[in-house]
């Protein structure tokens, strides 16, 4: 019961954190958009539900719970970068085999590497 109580209590502020994470508003110079997404809403889920379990389990283990929390940061994190240096590979690829990238695709990619430096900067 404790558990569950804890983490019905902590469930709104994980899930507001990793959307506060994954949500970053476009500034007011571009045009009218929404929000850019750095995860999807299945990985989304997936994360919130992990770090769930996680945080109930500290009382009863909290080495395993810092343990498991610092495997699921490192986990995310690497699901970032990676997304980028798939899309950064990408790019370089079109570009030495002489495709030419529109601007708009540019342009997306560029409010993505915004999205996620926003991001890194209000840490």
């Amino acid at each position: 019961m404790r558990r569950e109580q804890q983490q019905d209590t902590e469930s709104a502020s994980v899930k507001t954190s990793l959307h506060g994470m994954h949500l970053i508003e476009s500034d007011a110079r571009s045009e009218p958009s929404s929000s850019l997404q750095l995860f999807t809403p299945e990985t989304i889920s997936d994360l919130v539900s992990r770090w769930r379990w996680i945080q109930a389990g500290f009382v009863d283990e909290p080495r395993v719970s810092v343990s498991q929390a610092s495997e699921l940061v490192g986990q995310a994190v690497h699901a970032l970068t990676s997304t980028f240096e798939r899309e950064r590979q990408m790019l370089e690829e079109r570009w030495s085999r002489g495709e030419q990238v529109s601007t708009e695709e540019l342009r997306v990619v560029l409010q993505r590497y915004r999205a996620f430096f926003q991001c890194l900067l209000s840490l």
